[in-house]
């Protein structure tokens, strides 16, 4: 079966074609988000005219997604316009080919799951650290979405409520904490001269930079106790270039060691394997599971 997997991202478009088990003729362009939903929904399907012929169209992408219709159930304001928008219906109609479509954190926990870091784990959860925190939850092998396909949202637990602002509803939050536009911040309010994580990883082991680290690591433990004591699972797969950094994640492995219960201590907490290629790889999963090739 050949498929065009694309992850609609707020900057690129990454898309390929996927067919025994590997994707190939990848592919980048820009989103443009700017333009606003549906011209972004027609560079997607520039984006698959320009692939010679496939027999479905696996599709993630940002915000809540009711993976039933297709449809772009909840987003927020980077691309304008999109909440609403209906993918599968647009697409199915001009390709007569079988849509699929989910959210991009969900999908990447589905590429981990079947194709990388989570193979040999039936539930797992799957943070990804960035601009902000994104999170799945992976039940026997599959996406939980709850019942308003917003299940994950690992970024809104609330870790600090003595910060709380009523007019803000992210405010106290662990994405406001723990994620690397948070690190960044710790470090420029220490007066580092960084811009991103790149940067302060190339600096590790200076003093000051150790304790920025240290207090984002903490952070990032905090919120992760939290959900192991909630949801009690074999793996935490942590995404994002950060922890790429075996350095980062074995210190958060040991942060959170230091502060949950004995009896969970044997959780195992790795970096995903896949990079920027897992949300492709789940969308290929994906379809052939809903066309029952898998």
């Amino acid at each position: 079966m050949k498929t065009a997997v694309i992850d609609i991202g707020g900057t690129v478009i990454k898309s390929g074609i996927f067919k025994d088990g590997k994707i190939t003729e990848q592919r980048e362009c820009p989103t443009n988000a700017q333009r606003g939903g549906p011209a972004v929904l027609e560079t997607v399907a520039d984006v698959i005219r320009g692939y010679e012929t496939v027999e479905a169209v696996s599709i993630c992408t940002t915000g809540q997604i009711d993976t039933d219709r297709g449809m772009v159930k909840f987003a927020g304001p980077n691309i304008p316009n999109y909440q609403g928008l209906e993918i599968k219906k647009r697409l199915s109609e001009e390709f007569g080919l079988p849509v699929f479509v989910e959210n991009d954190v969900n999908a990447a926990a589905l590429g981990e799951a079947h194709f990388g870091g989570g193979r040999e784990c039936a539930d797992f959860l799957c943070l990804t650290y960035g601009t902000g925190i994104g999170g799945a939850i992976i039940r026997g092998g599959q996406v939980y979405h709850g019942v308003n396909f917003g299940a994950g949202e690992f970024g809104g637990i609330i870790v600090h409520p003595e910060n709380q602002n009523k007019e803000d509803i992210f405010s106290g939050c662990y994405e406001r904490y723990a994620s690397v536009t948070a690190l960044v911040a710790l470090a420029k309010e220490a007066g580092l001269p960084v811009e991103n994580g790149r940067d302060i990883c190339k600096r590790m082991g200076e003093p000051e930079v150790e304790e920025v680290l240290n207090a984002w690591i903490n952070e990032v433990a905090f919120g992760l106790v939290t959900l192991i004591h909630i949801f009690d699972p074999q793996m935490l797969l942590l995404g994002g270039g950060i922890m790429e950094q075996t350095a980062i994640t074995d210190r958060i492995q040991k942060a959170v060691r230091e502060r949950i219960m004995e009896s969970y201590r044997g959780v195992k907490i790795s970096p995903a394997q896949l990079g920027n290629q897992a949300g492709l790889y789940g969308m290929a999963y994906l379809a052939e599971k809903g066309l029952g090739v898998v």
